[in-house]
């Protein structure tokens, strides 16, 4: 194998983080020939409509894991807090990199914490999971719809009190600097929510390399940056989000930290207006089993019937 096909979404962030996992690849193959094929996905298309009422994470996916299964492209490289609990027929995941910051960041435009924020402000975010945290914590808030690739939804601050992105995006983009966000422009103070004040989505600061099951080639290219110790962390969330059937329809978080050879993972299940958020917290060796226990614990104990209740937000 000299050329190898590698299929990302066109956003700004997206190709940054795929051209990291080239040079990473280049780097362990010199004579790697790699072509990086830019596709536009649903979810790039609808900016105007939360992810929660067109079709969730899988729009941001679908058209790439369709590229794999025809050919197309070789590897897939996705931010693993957007792809869905099951893969598309035919498709694994090769690898997963070093993690980079799994927190969120709250942007205020003047400096604020969250405690801080003035009665009634205007925070921007689109992720139910975040709103149910934010409203737990300040139900006064007034947490506004925000769609769009990280440089729009910077912008999009100047009408707001403040916004929450994700630190991992920030950090890969060189947008970071001590304690304030600096891009297109702009400089706004940066203040990280802890995982027990907002837990991170599944996967949040990780990336997933996909690829077709059955390609022993690029599955052998692909064990030699695969990171095992953030594979492990990421499994465990994703196997919680699994059993309790998350999707961007409900406020789901989970996330795993390494403790010697243990796992600690923490999750949250929520309504959409943080009128209830039910926690948990675990700590296990295996990976799935742990995600999966601590899911049907949380089930048990009210999730179920959170996860049945539906909000138009």
């Amino acid at each position: 194998m000299r050329r190898l096909r590698v299929g990302t979404r066109r956003s700004q962030l997206a190709t940054t983080q795929t051209g990291a996992v080239v040079a990473a690849l280049k780097k362990e193959r010199s004579d790697l020939e790699i072509e990086t094929v830019e596709i536009v996905t649903r979810g790039d298309q609808i900016l105007d409509v939360s992810l929660s009422k067109v079709g969730g994470k899988g729009l941001f996916v679908s058209e790439i894991e369709k590229a794999l299964q025809d050919g197309v492209i070789d590897i897939a490289v996705h931010s693993a807090k957007d792809v869905p609990a099951i893969l598309a027929q035919g498709l694994v995941i090769g690898a997963i990199p070093p993690r980079e910051d799994p927190r969120d960041l709250l942007i205020a435009k003047n400096g604020q914490t969250l405690r801080d924020l003035p009665e009634g402000a205007r925070v921007g975010t689109s992720s139910l999971r975040r709103r149910a945290q934010l409203l737990a914590i300040r139900p006064d808030l007034e947490v506004v719809p925000l769609r769009g690739n990280i440089d729009t939804r910077l912008r999009k601050l100047q009408d707001l009190d403040a916004i929450v992105l994700a630190a991992a995006g920030i950090h890969r983009m060189g947008w970071l600097s001590g304690q304030r966000v600096q891009a297109e422009g702009v400089s706004y103070d940066v203040t990280p929510l802890t995982p027990f004040e907002c837990v991170p989505a599944a996967g949040q600061g990780a990336l997933a390399i996909e690829c077709r099951e059955q390609d022993t080639e690029v599955l052998q290219l692909l064990a030699a940056i695969h990171d095992r110790e953030t594979e492990r962390c990421v499994m465990a969330e994703r196997a919680f989000l699994a059993e309790v059937g998350g999707s961007c329809q409900v406020p789901v978080g989970a996330y795993a930290a390494p403790s010697f050879s243990r796992l600690n993972l923490a999750a949250m299940l929520a309504d959409a207006r943080g009128n209830v958020v039910l926690r948990g917290a675990m700590m296990g060796e295996n990976a799935r089993e742990l995600g999966r226990e601590l899911a049907l614990r949380m089930l048990a104990g009210g999730g179920d019937r959170l996860l049945a209740m539906t909000y138009e937000v």
